[in-house]
């Protein structure tokens, strides 16, 4: 059988945060900025994961914070989707330089 590397899934999860990164350093959108959030979350699911199989003897603790990540993930949309949805009725755009208080 063979094992693929630790380093080829810390490179993977490393490159997916980047763009990630990226991603909400240079787009305006305010719902593609929550999606790069999410892919910087499943980068680190991936490392967490990667780590707790390969350094993981007796227990999952990796795969447990994965599901703590998840969660919080799960919150994050929801609560950043519905800030969006309110700036979006009473400005209609979702262009976050465009949105400069939060005064109704």
């Amino acid at each position: 059988m063979s094992l693929v590397p630790l380093g080829a899934f810390v490179a993977v999860s490393a490159a997916l945060f980047f763009i990630g990164l990226g991603g909400v350093l240079v787009r305006r959108n305010a719902v593609v900025i929550l999606m790069c959030v999410e892919l910087m979350l499943n980068a680190a699911n991936l490392a967490l994961v990667a780590f707790s199989r390969r350094y993981g003897l007796v227990d999952e603790r990796g795969s447990v914070f994965v599901v703590f990540i998840f969660v919080i993930a799960a919150a994050e949309v929801a609560v950043g989707l519905a800030i969006i949805l309110a700036l979006y009725r009473n400005r209609p755009t979702v262009d976050v330089d465009e949105v400069t208080e939060m005064k109704g």
